[in-house]
C-alpha cells in the first residue's frame, strides 16, 4: 500500500530535480560554447581585418605620394608611375582624377578606365580623408581602401585598392570547422558528466524524500545514511535527529497511555469490585457498606489526584502561555511548609527551614507553589517517624535554589535518573499506600524547566535519604519585585 501511494507521488522526469540541475548545466554548457565559437572567431576576424586595412592603407598611401609630383594628373603619368611600381599579387589598383574619373586600372578581367568610380571609399578619398573597409563573404575576405592625392594642399584624385583573398578566409573557416567539432565533442562529453553528476547530486534527495515517507508511515526507526560533508550530509544527520526525537517521544507517549491505562483502571477495578460486593451481598450490615464507602471514596480521590495530574502535564506539554512575574521564593516556600507542618506532624517527621532573602525569579506563584509543594511531599510522604525534613532556599551566584532533603530510605543510585520519569516508582507498593501517582516529580521537573530552570536528585550528603534540588535564574537586575 505504502508502495502503490509513493509510485502515485513519483514525480515526472520534466518536472524532477534532476532534470532541472541537468538542465541548469546544460544551459551553462551552452553559453559557454556559444562564447567559445563565437569570441575566438570574431577576435580574429577583426585581427585579419585590421592587419589588411593598414596593409593596403599604407600601399596606397606610398602610390598617393608618389603621384602627387604635378598640379595634374593624366592618365599617361599615371600609367608611367604605376609601371615604375610593383603592385601586390592579386590586389587591383584604381587611380581616379579630382572627379572621380578612373585613370588607371589594374585590373584585366573587368578594366573601368574612363568610368566614374561610384565607391564609398573613393568619396571620402576625394573629400580629403582615409578610407578602408573589409567583409568576409562567399568563403572569402574583401579589403577595401583608398586615399587621396594631394599636392601642395590641393586633392588631385585618389587612389584606390581592392583585395581578394582566400587564402587566410580558408584559416578562419579551420578555425571554426575545429571550434564546431570541439564544441560537439564538449557537448557530448558535457551531456554525460551532466545526467551523472545531477543523478549523484539528487540521489541523497531521493533518498531522504523516501525515508521521510518510510517516517510519515509510521517507522521512527527508519534512518538516512549520511554521506560527505555538505549541505545534503547535514540535512540527512538532522533528519535522523529528528527522527531519533519521534521514536523517543512515541515511545514515550505509548509508555504514557499504557502507565496511564494501568493507573486509572485500578482504582476504577478497586470501586468495581466494591460495589459489586455491597450489590451482591443482601446480608452485608452497615458498618461494613460504610468501609466499603470509605474506601470507594478513597479511590475516588485517587483518580481526582491522577486526573488532575495528567491535566497539569497536558498543559505543560501544550506549553500554556503564562504571565511570568516577580516571585520571592523563600515565600513561596514558607507558604508551602506551613501547609504541609499537619501532614508532617501525622507522620512524626520534623521540617526544618533555612530560608535566605532576596532570592526572586521571574516566574508564577502557582508554579513554583508546585514544585516546592511536591518536593516537600514527597519527601514527608517517603520518609521515616522520627524522620527530618531540611528546606534551603538560597541564592548561588546568577541562580536561586530550593534544597529538599530528606532521611528517608533513600533511592538506590540505578534509579536516580528515572525517578522523574512519568508512573516512575522505585517501591510502587509503598507509592500506592501513600497515595502517589508517580506523576509529581515530572510534574515539578517540567514546570521548572518551563522557568529556565531544572531539577535534580541525589542521594543526602548529610547522611540517609535523598536531596532534590531546584535551581533558577536569579531576578536580573532591572526587574523589580
Amino acid at each position: 500500500m505504502a508502495e502503490a501511494k509513493q509510485r502515485e507521488k513519483a514525480v515526472p522526469f520534466y518536472r524532477s530535480i534532476q532534470a532541472k540541475y541537468a538542465l541548469t548545466y546544460l544551459l551553462v554548457v551552452a553559453a559557454i560554447l556559444i562564447v567559445l565559437n563565437t569570441y575566438p572567431v570574431l577576435m580574429a576576424e577583426n585581427m585579419v581585418f585590421t592587419s589588411k586595412e593598414s596593409t593596403l592603407k599604407r600601399q596606397a598611401l606610398v602610390i598617393g605620394s608618389t603621384l602627387a609630383v604635378s598640379e595634374n594628373l593624366t592618365r599617361e603619368s599615371v600609367e608611367q608611375t604605376m609601371a615604375l611600381l610593383e603592385e601586390a599579387q592579386g590586389t587591383r589598383v584604381l587611380v581616379t582624377d579630382a572627379s572621380g574619373r578612373i585613370l588607371y586600372d589594374s585590373s584585366t578581367l573587368d578594366n573601368r578606365l574612363g568610368d566614374y568610380a561610384l565607391m564609398g571609399e573613393v568619396t571620402a578619398a576625394l573629400r580629403g580623408q582615409d578610407a578602408s573597409r573589409s567583409e568576409y563573404r562567399d568563403r572569402a575576405i574583401r579589403t577595401r581602401a583608398a586615399v587621396p592625392v594631394v599636392y601642395h594642399g590641393m586633392t588631385l584624385g585618389a587612389v584606390y585598392l581592392y583585395e581578394y583573398d582566400t587564402e587566410q578566409a580558408e584559416v578562419l573557416l579551420s578555425i571554426l570547422s575545429n571550434l564546431r567539432y570541439i564544441s560537439i565533442v564538449i557537448c557530448v562529453v558535457a551531456l554525460v558528466l551532466v545526467l551523472l553528476l545531477s543523478k549523484t547530486l539528487t540521489r541523497n534527495t531521493v533518498r531522504l524524500l523516501s525515508a521521510i515517507r518510510h517516517v510519515r508511515e509510521g517507522e521512527y526507526s527508519h534512518r538516512v545514511e549520511s554521506q560527505g560533508r555538505d549541505e545534503m550530509a547535514q540535512l540527512a544527520d538532522e533528519f535522523n535527529q529528528l527522527t531519533d526525537r519521534l521514536q523517543t517521544t512515541e515511545e514515550a507517549r505509548r509508555r504514557f497511555v499504557s502507565d496511564a491505562s494501568h493507573e486509572l483502571k485500578t482504582p476504577l477495578a478497586s470501586i468495581r469490585l466494591l460495589t459489586d460486593s455491597i450489590l451482591q451481598n443482601q446480608s452485608v450490615d452497615m458498618a461494613t457498606v460504610r468501609d466499603f464507602v470509605a474506601d470507594i471514596g478513597e479511590e475516588a480521590e485517587r483518580l481526582t489526584r491522577i486526573s488532575e495530574h495528567l491535566l497539569a502535564l497536558t498543559r505543560l506539554d501544550a506549553g500554556a502561555e503564562r504571565a511570568p512575574e516577580p516571585v520571592e521564593l523563600g515565600q513561596v516556600a514558607e507558604k508551602v511548609v506551613h501547609l504541609l507542618s499537619p501532614v508532617a506532624q501525622t507522620a512524626e517527621v520534623e521540617l526544618r527551614c533555612s530560608l535566605e532573602p532576596a532570592c526572586a525569579l521571574m516566574a508564577t506563584e502557582d508554579d513554583l507553589y508546585q514544585v516546592a509543594f511536591n518536593l516537600v511531599e514527597n519527601a514527608i510522604k517517603y520518609n521515616l517517624p522520627g524522620g527530618r525534613v531540611d528546606i534551603v532556599v538560597r541564592r548561588q551566584g546568577d541562580r536561586v535554589a530550593l534544597i529538599v532533603s530528606d532521611t528517608g530510605m533513600g533511592i538506590p543510585t540505578d534509579d536516580l535518573p528515572k525517578v522523574f520519569d512519568r508512573f516512575y516508582r522505585v517501591d510502587k507498593a509503598r507509592s500506592r499506600a501513600a497515595g502517589g501517582t508517580g506523576l509529581g516529580l515530572s510534574i515539578a521537573r517540567d514546570t521548572a524547566r518551563v522557568h529556565g530552570g531544572d531539577i535534580t536528585a541525589g542521594p543526602n550528603p548529610a547522611g540517609r535519604g535523598t536531596r532534590f534540588e531546584a535551581e533558577f535564574p536569579a531576578l536580573r537586575e532591572g526587574d523589580s519585585i
